[in-house]
């Protein structure tokens, strides 16, 4: 039986053939280091946990309306109105089984076949194959390490075409960690709204900021951007609760409606418990977050000077998320590898360490290391990396 068309589009991940490997030698008994992981490595906050408890107690565990509980959805909306000061109504809300699934919706929605998106690249790995889905076409704006991963309005406008139907805005960002800057984002606001272009915004890592500067929602810059923009967003990052997988979508009503009927038409709703316990996430203070936040930023700086101490590998410092996004092109050629996925799965057979090529992420140069784990782990990892490196190059 011949497959459907739109299945068939789908590129690969780069990251299976290096995850199976490392799977495989943890099963035989190796010392495996694992730097793949997109999720903190905290366990949810006990008050979380007991919120979901209370709910199941309470006999919640049924069906909810498709597109959230309302007292959830009143929760985000007081959350936009303190940290962002944007305002939005119960119409402009829809919560979904996590914030991957309040994007592939969108996409749903939006997307006539071959309209376009602009992503910028280094991108996360689902954004390219959510637009295809949908039978939209992907468009890449390389967003440059020498100017912090970040593109510019010009970078855009070259990119946007008759068929440009959105543009991408991820940040912090997965996998760099940068930030765009309010007058970043003011211009490249200005670029969206002079062609008519709604803007994309995936903010799940707006928590996790180890800088002073502050995140930023593109939404909040003007009356023009908030009418133009769909925020992204969701508990999974900034509360530890990755499985427990609650998103949501926030911007236009007519939009968010269709999300709304489309959800009623796959998963029925978000799982009640799950959302109790965003609920609980939403409404308590944010004690257990700053302390998440705080170890992260301890692993950030740490690690930061451990990589860059690494013969042949250059890295753009991030402000956020829990990812570095090293340059190990100069390192992967001197120790004589083709390219930098041989040097990742050469790096994985012979020190036992597990780290995610760029390929994945639309930059071939470099290597994605996630930071969510032990500092032991991360300084353990730190010099089986230089020793692989030093060995090959000596």
């Amino acid at each position: 039986m011949k497959l459907a068309n739109r299945v068939q589009a789908l590129t690969p991940s780069s990251t299976l053939a290096i995850t199976a490997k490392a799977k495989a030698l943890k099963a035989d008994g190796h010392d495996v280091i694992g730097l793949g992981a997109g999720e903190p490595d905290f366990n949810t906050p006990e008050y979380i946990l007991d919120a979901a408890s209370y709910a199941m107690k309470q006999g919640l565990t049924k069906y909810t309306p498709s597109g959230g509980i309302p007292d959830l959805k009143q929760a985000i909306i007081e959350k936009f109105s303190k940290d962002q000061g944007l305002n939005y109504k119960d119409t402009q809300i829809v919560v979904t089984t996590g914030a991957k699934h309040a994007l592939y919706t969108l996409f749903q929605v939006i997307l006539n076949p071959e309209d376009e998106v602009i992503v910028p690249t280094p991108y996360w790995v689902s954004y390219p194959e959510q637009v295809k889905l949908a039978e939209g076409k992907p468009v890449f704006a390389e967003a440059k390490e020498e100017n912090g991963f970040k593109i510019t309005p010009e970078q855009l406008e070259a990119a946007i075409s008759s068929k440009t139907k959105a543009v991408i805005i991820n940040s912090p960002s997965n996998p760099t960690g940068m930030m765009y800057s309010q007058e970043e984002l003011q211009k490249l606001g200005e670029v969206c709204l002079k062609h008519d272009l709604l803007i994309v915004s995936d903010e799940i890592y707006e928590k996790l900021i180890y800088s002073e500067e502050e995140h930023v929602s593109i939404a909040s810059l003007s009356d023009e951007l908030y009418k133009h923009t769909i925020v992204i967003n969701g508990v999974s990052k900034s509360h530890s609760m990755t499985g427990w997988r609650i998103g949501y979508a926030a911007g236009d009503p007519e939009i968010i409606k269709a999300m709304t009927s489309m959800a009623s038409h796959s998963t029925s709703n978000p799982t009640s418990i799950a959302q109790y316990a965003a609920l609980a996430a939403y409404t308590t203070d944010e004690h257990e977050v700053n302390k998440m936040k705080q170890a992260f930023g301890e692993r950030l700086e740490k690690l930061y000077d451990w990589i860059v101490e690494i013969p042949g590998v250059a890295c753009v410092k991030p402000k956020g998320a829990f990812y570095l996004f090293p340059n190990v092109k100069k390192a992967s050629e001197q120790s004589g590898f083709d390219t930098v996925d041989a040097w990742v799965e050469a790096l994985l057979e012979e020190e036992k360490v597990a780290v995610v090529p760029g390929s994945g992420f639309g930059s071939p140069e470099n290597i994605r290391l996630s930071y969510a784990t032990s500092l032991d782990q991360l300084e353990e990892a730190a010099k089986r990396i230089k020793r692989f490196v030093e060995k090959h190059t000596s």
